[in-house]
Order: structure tokens, then sequence, then C-alpha cells
């Protein structure tokens, strides 16, 4: 196995989880995340000797934010694109063997609040709020993957937490008499 195919196996090893992840918090159902996937992985080993050592993340989440919005772009003029961008995907798997079935409605419910919370972000605040509190991101790391200023991070950062936010506690608002509706009855 030559040199560039085993960095190219051993980026994909360490990366894909990330990568993956990172396109299913950008909107994209599990199927579209895999495939955006992929595709970074092949954008990887075409540009290869431009990914620095110790930079291959920022890279890989560069490319993973720059592909997932292509991908969205495109599910977005389907006709069928209902099914394309699957935003309310419950693709989570219980953590403990046997969790109950209020444990597993809550868990439902969080995730699409957060997904729709997530949603109404625009593209450029919801990537950098992910990238930082769902994938632990710092930064700079941000900046170097998007390429972008550290300043523009963090002002994306804050108008973006202010925002879900507030989108949170509008989705808990319209939630709420529908929730009391159905337990009254």
């Amino acid at each position: 196995m030559s040199e560039a195919a085993a960095r190219v196996r051993a980026l994909f090893g360490a990366y894909f989880a990330t990568v993956w992840r990172t396109a299913c918090r950008l909107g994209l159902s599990d199927a579209a995340a895999e495939d955006v996937a992929q595709e970074v992985f092949v954008v990887a080993a075409e540009r290869l000797g431009d990914i620095a050592e110790g930079k291959e993340r920022a890279f890989l989440i560069g490319t993973a934010v720059r592909v997932a919005a292509n991908a969205r772009r495109v599910a977005s003029r389907r006709p069928d694109a209902a099914g394309a961008v699957d935003v309310g995907a419950l693709g989570e798997t219980a953590a403990d063997p046997a969790p109950g079935p209020e444990e597993l409605l809550d868990r439902r419910r969080a995730r699409a609040l957060l997904d729709r919370a997530l949603d109404a972000l625009e593209d450029d605040l919801r990537v950098v709020l992910v990238l930082t509190e769902l994938d632990a991101m710092s930064a700079p790391e941000i900046a170097a993957a998007l390429e972008i200023p550290v300043g523009t991070v963090a002002s994306r950062l804050r108008r973006a937490r202010e925002e879900f936010g507030r989108n949170v506690r509008r989705l808990r608002a319209r939630a709420a008499p529908a929730e009391a509706r159905s337990t009254a009855s």
C-alpha cells in the first residue's frame, strides 16, 4: 500500500464518524450524511498534498461543511425534497440496552426540538454553533476549517446562541398548548 493510500485510510478510520456526525447535525438524513462523508474523503484523497500534518480534522470538517451545504441546496431543488433532507431524523440509538418508553419519547422530543431550532438558523450561524457546541471545536479550529477570521467565528457564535435560544423558547411556547390539549384528552 502506498504512503498516500495509508494516510487516506488512517484519516478515514480516525475521522469518518466525526465527518458523518457533523453532516447529520447540519440537517442531513443519515443516508445523505453518509454520502457527504464519502465525498469528503474522496476530496481528501484528491487533495492529500494540501492537508497539513496536524490540520487534518480542520480540513475534513471544513470540506464537510461545504459539501453538506451543497447537498442541502441540491436536495431543496428536487421535487421530492421532503424526504431528501430529514431534519427530524431520529437516528439516535439508545446508550443503555433498554430505555423505557417515556425516556425514548423524551429523547425524540428533545432531538426534534433541537433539529427544528437548528434548522431555523441561517447556515453560517448553524455551522459555527454545531462545530462549537456539538463537535467541541475551538474558535481557531473553526476559523481554519471555514477559512474565516477568528473574530468572525466569535461574532457568529454569539449571534447563533442568541437566535438558537429564541428559537427554542418560541418552539416550546408553541408546543406547550398542544401538549396541554393532548394530556387533557
